[in-house]
């Protein structure tokens, strides 16, 4: 089957039933497939060559996810651009992937030299008899693991990949048919996309609210919907927790509250645990491999600092730079691999080369593996900072900065130095007044010598991409204009 064989599925077996809301309209799955069945005879009566994406740009409506499953039923990959992107960078990638076609809103400017149309529908007799194929190793996504600058990076996920990372969501989270799960992150980020197609699937309901959308009206949207599940990035968690008890309390009832795309701290997730919602995991993926490991609300107490344990279907290692398996709880390159998985990227040979080995992914994340199962990041590997030979992970300067009741998040950075190659900076936003030189007396207190920060810079915020992920290179770029 093709991930949208499921739709027709629903739509005789629970048409009336909601799929999905987006402000004041409302589908059923009987019109939901309709809509997708009709978008998807207009793309395939468009003649577009097999082997080339289609991308969508298009804001976070019902338009934008009746395209993504049209394009999954004519059998078209997926190129997800972002519609926040300049016009130069949306130019760029899609030119990089190859992309046939470009969906549009009727407002944006052109791509130059490329073909961008305006989504439309076929009418429904040819959509009645229109023959789509069916088969389980088409591609679905070329899901972009890259910002927008340098050379993009897309491993091409076909529809089998996706099933498997679906049958994550069933065993190990609980989503199913009886869901009405808030969409409340962009569906170009592959967490929003996932979920919200994964739901759909299921049989569910999706009920969009994406940015730019206040914790506030957050919460009235899941009390005002009856949710039941809720996916955000770290970002979206920091706002709410802001608020007070009493104007988080709806979101206490929901059967799952869902974060992905960068990690908490161990005392944030508690938080989120014991003030928003005491059904909270914590989902470690990657958009090459899908979802890796989970944390559950019950762990949080002793193992608050790790990302859990692997999912249904995944297995995981931590290994030398030989690619030899390390003992548990020492520190190495994490690799990883499952059914949900892809092998390469596309058109590109040496990023293939270099992150899909033996079998295994190697998503560039040190961590560490402990005799439970149990998942510790410790950051980046490009991101590893070495100091006069020591190899330093700034998780660990991060993790005591953090700790300090006037820091709110912190980022620990390398900066270039002629004594000892590398010297640590650190980039801290605050909750309340404090002086860089308290807070580089307080971390080097606690510290050994040789993860001193040389400097602590102030910022008013930490910059960030659509997951929610620090932008290291940014900060230390910072330092060095």
């Amino acid at each position: 089957m093709s991930l949208a064989d499921a739709l027709d599925i629903h739509a005789k077996a629970r048409p009336t039933h909601p799929a999905l809301i987006d402000g004041a309209l409302r589908l059923t799955h009987a019109e939901f497939c309709t809509r997708v069945r009709r978008m998807a005879a207009w793309l395939t009566g468009l003649g577009l060559p097999a082997d080339r994406p289609v991308g969508v740009c298009l804001h976070d409506t019902a338009q934008h996810v009746v395209a993504l499953y049209a394009l999954a039923r004519a059998g078209i990959a997926i190129l997800p651009l972002d519609v926040r992107w300049t016009t130069e960078e949306q130019r760029n990638v899609a030119t990089h992937f190859g992309a046939s076609l470009v969906l549009v809103e009727p407002d944006m400017p052109a791509l130059p030299g490329l073909d961008c149309l305006v989504p439309e529908e076929a009418p429904d007799a040819v959509a009645a008899v229109m023959r789509f194929p069916s088969d389980p190793g088409l591609p679905f996504v070329l899901s972009l693991s890259s910002g927008t600058t340098g050379r993009p990076k897309g491993p091409l996920i076909t529809h089998a990949h996706f099933l498997a990372r679906f049958r994550t969501h069933w065993i190990n989270l609980g989503l199913n048919g009886r869901d009405r799960f808030v969409s409340a992150t962009p569906l170009y980020f592959g967490g929003g996309r996932t979920f919200a197609m994964s739901v759909l699937y299921s049989g569910g309901t999706v009920i969009l609210r994406p940015p730019p959308c206040g914790p506030e009206e957050l919460i009235a949207c899941v009390a005002a919907e009856r949710a039941t599940s809720l996916f955000l990035v770290p970002t979206q968690f920091r706002r709410l927790l802001a608020l007070d008890d009493a104007a988080l309390a709806p979101l206490r009832g929901l059967h799952l509250l869902l974060s992905s795309g960068a990690p908490l701290s161990a005392e944030e997730r508690v938080a989120i645990r014991d003030r928003l919602c005491p059904n909270f995991f914590e989902y470690y993926a990657s958009t090459e491999g899908g979802g890796v490991s989970l944390l559950a609300p019950e762990d949080l107490g002793a193992h608050g600092g790790t990302v859990g344990r692997p999912v249904f279907g995944v297995e995981v290692e931590v290994v030398d730079e030989a690619g030899r398996p390390l003992p548990a709880g020492e520190t190495g390159l994490l690799r990883y691999r499952g059914p949900g998985c892809a092998t390469a990227y596309h058109r590109d040979d040496d990023a293939s080369a270099e992150a899909f080995r033996d079998g295994w992914f190697h998503p560039g994340d040190l961590a560490s593996v402990d005799a439970e199962g149990f998942v510790t990041l410790r950051g980046r590997q490009k991101d590893m900072i070495i100091r006069g030979g020591i190899n330093i992970y700034p998780a660990d300067i991060e993790a005591v900065l953090n700790a300090h009741p006037d820091v709110a998040e912190s980022a620990a950075v390398g900066i270039p130095s002629a004594e000892f190659g590398e010297e640590i900076a650190a980039f801290v936003r605050l909750e309340r007044p404090a002086s860089p030189e308290a807070l580089l007396g307080f971390a080097r207190d606690r510290l050994p010598r040789p993860k001193w920060p040389l400097r602590v810079v102030v910022v008013d915020e930490l910059p960030r991409n659509s997951a929610g992920k620090v932008l290291k290179r940014e900060l230390a770029q910072r330092l060095q204009a």
